[in-house]
């Protein structure tokens, strides 16, 4: 069976769970105040698309395409970015809430995090090579065997990570993550 395929449309205030979306390959389209609240949207296709304001808390997106897209102000709590497809897989998030969200062993080098809240997200096994986390959230993150190498997480609170499990060469923390970072040797610092 052929799958649908989207190119250059504008999908607005759309209740998916009423109306289910089109399996198929959406390419170049926007998203603005839709709802993939809990929707199994495994197998999609989004390449070159816009997110914003959309609520894709607990979707399922097993093999997922997601290729160049930008989640703006949107809300993706518990979603396993460790099962979509890792095929081409690149995306920037700006003002989001990921909160419980995984991306355990996801390559997802240079993404950028711009002032997302990143509550108790699992980054373990992460290349986060050269990616941007500025001014997020970090609070109840799991860093482990992570790669942080050239990443820059200036402005970012709540940071707990031990550099001794996780890679973090010519990595760009802020001075306030200093005590996170010394967490693991019991070391307080003080102002």
């Amino acid at each position: 069976m052929e799958k649908a395929y989207f190119t250059d449309q504008a999908f607005s205030q759309q209740d998916f769970l009423l109306h289910a979306p089109v399996q198929g390959e959406y390419e170049g389209c926007t998203f603005t105040n839709c709802d993939f609240h809990n929707l199994d949207i495994s197998g999609f296709a989004f390449v070159d698309c816009t997110f914003a304001t959309c609520n894709l808390s607990m979707a399922k997106i097993g093999r997922t395409v997601f290729r160049d897209v930008t989640f703006r102000d949107c809300k993706l709590w518990g979603l396993r970015f460790d099962t979509c497809s890792e095929f081409g897989l690149s995306f920037s998030f700006h003002h989001c809430s990921l909160n419980y969200s995984s991306f355990y062993q996801v390559a997802i080098r240079k993404t950028v995090f711009r002032d997302c809240e990143m509550k108790e997200l699992d980054l373990s096994s992460c290349d986060l090579t050269a990616a941007v986390l500025y001014n997020c959230d970090l609070l109840g993150t799991s860093f482990d065997n992570t790669n942080l190498e050239k990443a820059d997480l200036r402005g970012s609170l709540n940071i707990v990570l031990d550099p001794a499990r996780n890679k973090v060469k010519k990595a760009i923390f802020s001075q306030e993550a200093l005590p996170g970072l010394l967490a693991a040797y019991d070391i307080k610092v003080e102002p």
